[in-house]
């Protein structure tokens, strides 16, 4: 059977839907809203906010420099999320490039115009990489219209993956350092123009953002990009068990134990490596005091002497 007002002239129809709707929509709403709170003023039109900013430099810390445009996908899908023209979230993206000094220091820059907000956000993440990160995280969750589960299937940290019997707060530890491993990646790969500095391989499947001071002894650096670089497998093997480290000029230097030994692998592939300086990236240069540290804590030449 028909409802009552089917026979009604259009614009009575929609009255009396719109006077029904309420009463339809009260159980969906409680379902919804009660699990996503969006930041207040995230979808404003007006003056950028700070979590627009957040999610912006969060952005630009993943992409290449060279891919600072309207017509980049991650850009327009960023744009859709808060309320933004894909050609504003450029902008601004370019706008933190001109307080990069990696960007600025090579000639290259930004658009001038960077406010006192977007320098505030630019030092906020300096200062806590980890806990923006897992907080941008948090607002794109927020925003999304992907369900999680689904973003989770999607996710490319191909070197961790979440155990699917897990659950709980396991879960989460597990679900946040993907977040992590994940940012800290792309992060490294987009500044190294996605080529192992050291060999200038560009097979995605073979590079790994290596830390230069590891995971497990700098938890406030853990996710800078700073202390990341873009290595192949093998070359990331060898600089993590100290057979190979950098000078504070970026060059490449090897240890005694692998100077000497005369495998052909050696001979070809690593050893041409001694003196060379490695590709700079376009951002997050190797900071010098992670190189001095690597040098003194994992460096094989040093550690024997002590």
């Amino acid at each position: 059977m028909l409802p009552k007002f089917a026979s009604l002239p259009v614009v009575q129809m929609f009255v009396a839907t719109v006077k029904l709707m309420p009463t339809l929509l009260t159980s969906r709403e409680s379902a919804t809203t009660a699990s996503v709170v969006l930041p207040k003023n995230i979808m404003s039109s007006g003056r950028w906010t700070k979590d627009q900013l957040k999610l912006a430099f969060h952005l630009y810390c993943q992409l290449q420099f060279g891919k600072l445009h309207s017509r980049n996908p991650e850009i327009i899908q960023l744009a859709e999320l808060i309320g933004r023209t894909p050609s504003a979230v450029a902008m601004k993206l370019v706008n933190f490039a001109s307080l990069d000094p990696a960007i600025t220091s090579t000639g290259r820059k930004g658009l001038d115009g960077a406010s006192n907000l977007d320098r505030e956000i630019w030092a906020n993440f300096h200062a806590n990489w980890e806990g923006l990160a897992l907080e941008c995280a948090q607002l794109r969750e927020q925003l999304s219209p992907t369900p999680a589960l689904d973003r989770e299937k999607e996710a490319k940290a191909d070197d961790f993956q979440i155990p699917d019997d897990f659950t709980g707060e396991t879960r989460r530890v597990f679900t946040e350092q993907r977040i992590k491993q994940n940012f800290f990646r792309r992060a490294v790969l987009a500044s190294y123009r996605g080529r192992c500095c050291m060999s200038g391989l560009s097979e995605p499947r073979l590079l790994i953002a290596s830390h230069i001071v590891p995971w497990s002894k700098d938890k406030a650096n853990r996710l800078n990009p700073s202390n990341g670089l873009c290595l192949s497998a093998i070359h990331d093997r060898a600089f993590d068990k100290g057979l190979i480290t950098l000078s504070d000029d970026w060059k490449i230097v090897l240890s005694e134990e692998l100077r000497k030994r005369d495998e052909p692998f050696i001979q070809s592939v690593l050893k041409p490596l001694e003196g060379r300086a490695i590709e700079i990236p376009e951002r997050f240069v190797p900071d010098v005091a992670f190189l001095q540290r690597h040098r003194a804590e994992i460096f094989l030449d040093n550690r024997s002497v002590k």
